[in-house]
């Protein structure tokens, strides 16, 4: 108790010091920094989330080839959980002596508990839920293959249904791709068809939504039972593989702005703590002068800093809220109609990190303060004894680390920004070392300005080495929020242009490419790829029965059973990429396979394994030539198995197409589908402007989280700049006691932070360049990506600016004061 209330009134008789202020603001901001960014990136990852659950409809579900039992349903139930059943399968419709094949979801009025389902009725959309009884709904497509409007009759299933309205769009989910024109029909009518009894290819889903606690308690239930055979769950994260690529990506950009936060407010706290604890060595060396143990003057130290933090993170976390709820206002539209309440665990960790980053940057100086010897109040160099080595500066190391991987959530992206910004720091240490070196022989025949702005770099080495460094690793972060992400950004949204392919064509025959080809194009199609496609199954890999051998991966045994889609082609296809091996090109010595990355780990495959296909009536053993990296969002046309065409073209197969197919198209292609009655039609249309819309919600959320992370780095930089002005201002009062002007002071203020800037500037430039790439190739797989160097350039000079006129802002109080306060002030 004693020592509490020594540190109380410690705190109180030192509280007008600027370095103690100078670390409560830190402390504040890097809370509050953490904070709002760590608050409002788990807010718009539950938006996203829950954005995600429009595309199944629901929070979670399951999917059955059987029916579920009774007791899922009744779980969700008594948890307060909506409820909503569903099955789809494939049936064929007729009208007008017409038939149609038709991709059917039955559901109940219910449907959707997430998103929406827009109608067409009348010269507007609506949004409904599943049809009545008696009544059916379907797309455009159908409406014309059958040549019928709303209010028609259709059979379907052997029943008579009217067309209640038109399917303008369903929230897609388990099958984002339309295999064929859509219908949505009600489950009673379905079952009453005999449309999903033993023997249908139906696969039944059960889908649920509430609140999260409740959702995530049936979640646990369910995966703590034994679910019914090829059952699984659908879950927002699960969506499909192009979905789930986008969702990973947002998610990467909000935890990489708050990481980068995060580590600006480290910067800044090491800085004054550093600097705190300087101020405070005459006071330690008269304590122990004066008897007092070592233990207790640790003691004290740690006590003041204890009780200026807690309120400071109070304070911060505080107003991490309010802003956080702020910005929110202004950036929910990003997420309409999705609940995402305030969450307080972001802030509350954030307060916590703030206190954990100032113990670990803080400990070093403070356990180095309470060793000073008393001799120090004489003799000032006996307080600063050199070491070669203190293990206690490994601290603020391990803190950094501890940080970059709690925040980044990946242990891939934690490993890049950790090597990067150790780069960023020993560059811009070797850059610092070298200008000082220069600095020391260029100063003596320099302009007097110039030549006092480098003597106090020079003179105050250690000090310049560390704001160096601190700037840069600022800096860097600054430049990777503001310049380097953006581009990201836009790099994404560029993988998908306007004229991507839209539609893929199953089923083509030898004997009509040429003529669906110049068909095609009479309807305005673009961009036509076709690949020869092939259907087999795996049955043995080095001469061994598959079905006799045991795999580590689950996944091996399903695709073991499946039918399984080949192709063949003499180069390599767009949107693929070797790692291992070489391409077999179009006549290898021996049938060759290009496997995916995915067969190599699920089947644990190398390059010169064999493996054995049925295909049709015959077989085809080849050697496993490469492995290949695809890139699965691209929408092309891909291949888990691609062989080489002089072994493989003689396999009976048909032919896969894509091509780009303008909006307003779609009578002309329904003709088409006439002419060509055996050919699959796909329309991923609608998957396309899913991912456009994802792509432009989640760009909208970062800048609003970039914008906020800019604003605290750029004030964290400028409480890193303050951490030398005490010295400055001494030196100053001194220099203007001795005759020196205003304007000199102000000149050789401006050529030493000139300096520094520009040392800075140009290291942080070059990191967050080399940073950049890395993250895009490595986190965000966007090929080719490669940051606009003209702009971080531009933005080196900048910094230079900027720093120099926050060096002269520091000086202005000086340049207005007499020489006597200043240096009774110091």
């Amino acid at each position: 108790m004693k020592l509490l209330t020594l540190s109380l009134r410690s705190l109180r008789r030192e509280w007008h010091l600027p370095e103690l202020r100078t670390l409560g603001a830190s402390l504040v901001l890097a809370v509050v920094a953490l904070g709002v960014v760590a608050t409002l990136a788990a807010r718009m990852e539950r938006g996203v989330l829950a954005s995600a659950a429009e595309l199944i409809g629901g929070d979670i579900g399951i999917s059955s080839p059987q029916t579920l039992p009774a007791n899922f349903a009744a779980q969700a139930r008594d948890r307060g959980l909506q409820v909503t059943d569903g099955a789809s399968f494939p049936s064929v419709a007729f009208a007008h002596e017409q038939s149609q094949l038709l991709d059917v979801l039955a559901t109940d009025n219910a449907y959707p508990l997430r998103g929406s389902m827009e109608l067409a009725q009348g010269s507007g959309t609506v949004v409904g839920h599943g049809p009545a009884p008696g009544a059916v709904y379907l797309d455009h497509r159908a409406l014309v293959a059958l040549n019928l409007k709303v209010g028609d009759s259709v059979q379907l299933g052997g029943r008579d249904l009217r067309i209640g309205a038109e399917l303008v769009r369903l929230p897609d989910g388990g099958e984002l791709v339309a295999m064929a024109p859509r219908a949505l029909m009600n489950i009673g009518d379905a079952e009453q068809a005999g449309l999903l009894g033993v023997g249908s290819r139906a696969r039944h889903r059960l889908l649920v939504a509430g609140q999260p606690s409740p959702v995530q308690s049936w979640r646990a239930w369910v995966e703590a039972q034994t679910l019914p055979q090829g059952a699984e769950l659908i879950t927002p994260e699960q969506t499909q593989e192009r979905m789930r690529s986008a969702f990973d990506r947002a998610s990467a950009f909000l935890r990489l702005t708050a990481l980068l936060s995060a580590l600006l407010a480290g910067v800044a706290i090491a800085l004054a703590a550093q600097r705190y604890a300087r101020r405070k060595t005459n006071e330690v060396a008269l304590l122990r002068a004066l008897g007092t143990p070592r233990r207790q003057v640790l003691g004290l130290l740690v006590g003041t800093l204890g009780l200026l933090a807690v309120p400071s993170v109070i304070v911060g976390g505080l107003i991490a809220l309010g802003l956080a709820q702020l910005t929110w206002s202004f950036a929910s539209q990003l997420f309409a109609a999705i609940p995402t309440t305030l969450p307080l665990g972001p802030a509350v960790a954030a307060a916590v990190m703030g206190l954990a980053v100032l113990a670990g940057f803080a400990l070093p100086p403070l356990a180095r303060l309470a060793e000073v010897p008393p001799v120090a109040v004489f003799r000032e160099s006996a307080a600063r004894r050199v070491r070669r080595f203190d293990s206690l500066y490994l601290v603020p190391a391990l803190v950094a680390l501890v940080l970059i991987w709690s925040q980044s959530g990946s242990a891939k992206l934690a490993g890049i920004l950790a090597v990067s910004l150790v780069g960023v720091a020993v560059v811009a240490a070797l850059l610092s070392a070298l200008m000082l070196w220069i600095a020391r022989r260029v100063a003596p025949g320099a302009h007097p300005a110039l030549r006092l702005g480098l003597a106090a770099l020079a003179r105050r080495r250690g000090m310049s080495l560390l704001q160096a460094t601190a700037l840069s690793l600022g800096l860097v972060a600054l430049l990777l929020l503001a310049i380097v992400a953006p581009a990201l950004l836009e790099g994404w949204r560029s993988e998908l242009p306007a004229d991507t392919p839209n539609w893929f064509v199953l089923n083509l025959q030898d004997d009509q490419r040429d003529g669906f080809q110049q068909a095609l194009a009479r309807s305005g199609g673009e961009k036509l790829n076709m690949l020869p496609l092939a259907v087999g199954k795996l049955t043995a890999i080095n001469d061994q029965p598959i079905d006799q051998m045991h795999f580590k991966d689950e996944r091996a045994k399903d695709w073991s059973d499946r039918q399984l889609r080949l192709s063949w082609a003499a180069e390599l296809p767009p949107s693929n990429e070797v790692i291992a091996g070489q391409w077999h090109g179009d006549h290898p010595a021996q049938a060759e396979v290009s496997i995916d990355t995915m067969w190599r780990d699920m089947y644990g495959l190398k390059v010169g394994d064999m493996m054995r296909f049925n295909v049709g009536e015959g077989s085809i053993d080849a050697r496993v030539g490469s492995i290949r990296k695809v890139d699965w969002t691209s929408f092309r046309v891909n291949f888990f198995l691609v062989f080489d065409p002089a072994h493989a073209a003689s396999l009976p197969h048909t032919w896969i197409a894509s091509f780009y197919l303008p909006r307003g198209h779609t009578e002309s292609l329904a003709q088409l589908s006439r002419e060509y009655s055996n050919l699959s039609l796909i329309d991923v249309d609608a998957m396309l402007d899913r991912v456009r819309e994802i792509v432009n919600q989640v760009s909208g959320a970062v800048r609003w989280v970039l914008g906020f992370s800019l604003l605290a780095g750029a004030l964290v930089l400028a409480a890193a700049l303050a951490s030398s002005a005490q010295e400055r201002r001494h030196e100053a009062a001194l220099l203007r006691t001795l005759g020196a002007r205003r304007t000199q002071l102000r000149m050789a203020a401006a050529c030493e932070f000139a300096l520094l800037g520009l040392v800075a500037g140009l290291t942080a430039a070059f990191g967050a360049a080399g940073t950049g790439m890395w993250l895009g190739h490595a986190i965000f797989h966007i090929e080719h990506f490669v940051p606009p160097l003209g702009a971080l350039l531009l933005a080196a000079l900048a910094a230079a600016i900027v720093v120099m006129l926050l060096g002269l802002a520091g000086t202005a109080r000086v340049s207005r004061t007499s020489p006597m306060r200043l240096l009774r002030e110091s």
